[in-house]
Order: structure tokens, then C-alpha cells, then sequence
């Protein structure tokens, strides 16, 4: 048989099942019970009354799904995700207690992240990440964007310099991308997720390594390892405040849970966006641009907290905007023409103003001049002078190291800035458990200050060590 036949043969049997599995179906319908075969017109006449026949819709129950929370602190409820196996534990009990004790706090640290929480929360659970990680800013900073602490920490997740460059948050004169709300938190659980991974899927070794740093915990469970001790982060010996800081965590995590047994008040956060993202072009005044959305002021600025001199400046090209705002924002700036958009623009003399007081004020310079004695040599020179032989050589524009008698050397050093607010110096010596913040705190100056007068006294300061300090008059 050829292959064309075949194939008709095929469809005829397969043609002919399907009528016979209809006409067995239209003889169940109509009860009969005749097993005669039927002709083409019969088993028309079945086929259509068959198709005239109605059913009675079948409902199959369905399962309600959960109504979502209205509240964003009931969400992060059914999300926690760390108290897992764990067991009563004093360490936590320790800080539930001074929590139990002092409800303003976090009562507060809520009121202040009501701005912020919506926005994190939904970034965590589209990380698939523990939403117990949205209580860490209120750790870290009382849920407070401007917080600066002593190790120069910045922001609701309070980033050193250097991580908040590795992590591509841009630090100048008139940003800091550690106070932005969104590049900061995404930043963040960068960090932590990497950190996660890091430590083999261990979210409390990761929150250990956030605050002290994946070395110092790297360094704690190998040396648990070689002395045969367990490595989880309940055993490893870590400074006093990391091993403060995850049962911290968990501690509020269990208030947050059943704040009414602990005497807290949270107040709730609707659970929806607080802020949108608005697309802006040019340079603008924070002041002026609430006026023309008809918003408070603060509140803007405190969605926009990275902006440090008020202006849009060095930042990336966006306002964060309260959601009833946003439309508002959106249209006027889009009906705008080019010279009423100058409105909004900082006035020259005020963008003048905060450039100077962003740039740091600068020394001036005072030169000398020094005769090369037989004997010497730059390095000699530079001891008896306090300066570096690097400089030497840049400020006489020397290649190498030889230098004849006779020969004159141009010596520069620095000079504090004259002006109104010209300073005296005075020198200090250093104490034994001194460090820049404190002698900076005990002179009422900035750290940034007390290290930019001594470049050479390094971080690390040595008892006897002698310090310049310009004093206001």
C-alpha cells in the first residue's frame, strides 16, 4: 500500500471512530438501547440534538485568597522569616527587655520610617529575602537618613565611605548616594544577599558580617574550626557589639510581632507606596519645587536627603515625590516652558553660597628656601624640615636622589586660610587611649579638619604623638 493510501485509509478509520463515538454518546443521552446501526441522517439528527443540549454550569468552590494587609507592619509579619529554630535565648531575651523598657523608641524609629518601610519591604520580598531585614535601618539609624556616626557612617543604612563606593554610591560635594532612599537600600541588600552567599545561605552570620565586616567573622569561624568548636554565630567570639547586634534584630523582630504584649504603640503604615519617582532634566531648588507640587517642604527634602545642599545637584536624575503629589509634579514640570523652568533653578548666588561652603577651604602656602650642606641628602632634609622627600622632589622638580653643596632647595609649607574666620594654633599632645574622633571632639572641631593639619598622623594615633589644632579666636 502506498503512502498516500495509507494515509486515506487513516483518516477514513479515524473519521469512522469518531462517528460511532458520537452516536454511542447521542444512544446514552436518549436512553437507547437499540444496538441497530444507524444511517448518515440518524446520526446527524444525534450529533445535532446533542449539540442542542444544555448542561447546568458546574461551580467548583474556590478557595479565597488571602486579602492583602492593609497595614505594611502586618506584612513584615508574615514575612519573618529568622526565628526559625531558635530557641529561648538570654542574649535575645537581654535586648527584648530594653526594648520592653523603652517603647519610644521604637515607636519613634516607626513614625520616622513611615516614609521609607513600603518601599523596602517591597524590594525584600521581590529578593525573596527575610522581611525581619526591614527593622535593620531601624537599628542601624533609628530609621533617620541624615544619621552620621563616629566610623563616618551615612544614612538609613549607615555605609562607611569606601563600602558605599564599592557598592556604586556616589559621594561629592553636593550628593551622597549613602543618604539616597532607593540606591542606598538596594545597595544594602546587595550587600547582605552577597554576604548570605558568602556564608553558605547563614542570614545571621550575614547581619554579623554587616556590622563587623565578612573578615572579622571569616577570622572567628576559622579559628573555632581549628579548636574544633562550633562555628555557628551563637559560638564565635565577635566584638561585644556584633555579638549585641543579631540578637538586637531579633529582639525587635518578636516586639514588632506582638507589640501590645511589650506596651508599644505602632502606629499603622498603609500598605502602598508613600513615594513615586519623578523625572527631572535640570538643576533645581528643593525650596521652589515644592512650592510648585503645593508640599511640605521637609518632607521633600526628606525623601530626597542624598540632595545635602537642598539642590539637585550631582544626583541622579529624579525626585522622589509623595504619591499624591507625583501626577501634579509630573504635569507642571512637562507644561513648563524652557525660560519658566529657570524659576526653579537655585539662584546663582545661592548655588555660589553652597559651592563654597561644599569645597573645603584651602591653605595657602608659605615658601622657603634652604642651602644644600656636604652631607646632605634629601631625606635628611626632609626630617629636619617635616616634610616628605616625595615633596622635595616635586617642588624642586628633581628625578632623583643627588644633590650637590651649594645647591638651594625651595621648601613650601601650609598655612591655615586668612580671612574672617582666621584660627590660632595650638599644638596637643597625644594621651594613651586617644583617637582623632575624641581629640577632634575634645577641641570642638571636625574630625576632617584635625586630619587634614597633621596628614601624617595617620588613623592610628601614638601616645606622645604631637598634634596641630587651628582654634577660632
Amino acid at each position: 500500500m502506498s503512502s498516500n493510501s495509507r494515509r486515506t485509509f487513516n483518516s477514513v478509520a479515524l473519521t469512522r471512530l469518531a462517528q460511532a463515538s458520537a452516536l454511542a454518546l447521542a444512544a446514552t443521552l436518549v436512553g437507547c438501547q437499540s444496538t441497530r446501526q444507524l444511517d448518515e441522517s440518524e446520526s446527524v439528527r444525534a450529533h445535532n440534538y446533542q449539540a442542542r443540549m444544555k448542561q447546568k454550569p458546574v461551580f467548583i468552590p474556590v478557595k479565597q485568597a488571602e486579602q492583602e494587609p492593609q497595614d505594611v507592619w502586618e506584612r513584615m509579619r508574615q514575612g519573618f522569616a529568622l526565628q526559625d529554630n531558635i530557641a529561648v535565648n538570654p542574649r535575645i531575651e537581654q535586648q527584648r527587655l530594653w526594648f520592653a523598657s523603652n517603647p519610644s523608641f521604637l515607636e519613634t524609629a516607626g513614625d520616622r520610617g513611615s516614609l521609607y518601610i513600603h518601599y523596602i519591604v517591597e524590594r525584600l520580598e521581590e529578593r525573596d529575602m527575610p522581611l525581619e531585614l526591614a527593622l535593620l535601618p531601624a537599628i542601624e539609624s533609628a530609621y533617620n537618613p541624615m544619621a552620621y556616626s563616629r566610623a563616618h557612617a551615612v544614612g538609613l543604612w549607615q555605609f562607611i565611605p569606601s563600602t558605599g563606593r564599592y557598592f556604586n554610591l556616589r559621594q561629592t560635594r553636593f550628593y551622597d548616594g549613602r543618604r539616597d532612599i532607593t540606591a542606598s537600600t538596594n545597595a544594602a541588600l546587595d550587600y547582605l544577599t552577597r554576604l548570605h552567599d558568602m556564608f553558605n545561605g547563614d542570614w545571621l552570620l550575614a547581619l554579623a558580617a554587616y556590622n563587623a565586616g565578612e573578615g572579622t567573622v571569616s577570622r572567628a569561624i576559622e579559628r573555632n574550626e581549628r579548636l574544633g568548636l562550633p562555628t555557628d554565630y551563637w559560638n564565635l567570639p565577635l566584638p561585644q557589639e556584633t555579638r549585641d547586634y543579631v540578637p538586637k534584630l531579633l529582639a525587635l523582630s518578636q516586639v514588632v510581632m506582638t507589640p501590645q504584649a511589650y506596651g508599644v504603640n505602632l502606629n499603622p503604615i498603609a500598605n502602598e507606596p508613600y513615594f513615586e519617582a519623578v523625572a527631572i532634566k535640570d538643576r533645581l531648588d528643593l525650596s521652589r519645587v515644592a512650592a510648585l507640587a503645593d508640599m511640605d517642604e521637609d518632607e521633600l527634602f526628606q525623601l530626597n536627603p542624598a540632595f545635602k545642599k537642598r539642590m539637585t545637584v550631582d544626583g541622579p536624575q529624579q525626585l522622589l515625590v509623595p504619591t499624591a503629589k507625583a501626577q501634579l509634579l509630573t504635569t507642571s514640570l512637562s507644561n513648563m516652558k524652557p525660560e519658566e523652568l529657570l524659576s526653579l533653578q537655585p539662584k546663582k548666588a545661592v548655588f555660589d553660597a553652597a559651592l563654597a561652603e561644599a569645597t573645603p577651604r584651602t591653605s595657602t602656602t608659605r615658601s622657603s628656601r634652604y642651602r644644600v650642606k656636604r652631607g646632605d641628602n634629601l631625606a635628611s632634609i626632609a626630617r629636619a624640615n617635616k616634610v616628605s622627600v616625595k615633596d622635595l622632589q616635586r617642588w624642586n622638580k628633581l628625578s632623583g636622589h643627588g644633590l650637590k653643596a651649594g645647591q638651594t632647595l625651595v621648601m613650601q609649607s601650609a598655612q591655615p586660610a586668612q580671612g574672617k574666620d582666621q584660627k590660632k594654633s595650638t599644638q596637643y599632645k597625644v594621651r594613651k587611649g586617644d583617637s582623632l574622633y575624641l581629640v577632634a571632639k575634645r577641641f570642638n572641631v571636625e574630625m576632617q579638619h584635625l586630619k587634614r593639619w597633621n596628614p601624617r598622623s595617620g588613623h592610628a594615633l601614638k601616645p606622645g604623638q604631637t598634634l596641630t589644632v587651628y582654634l577660632p579666636h
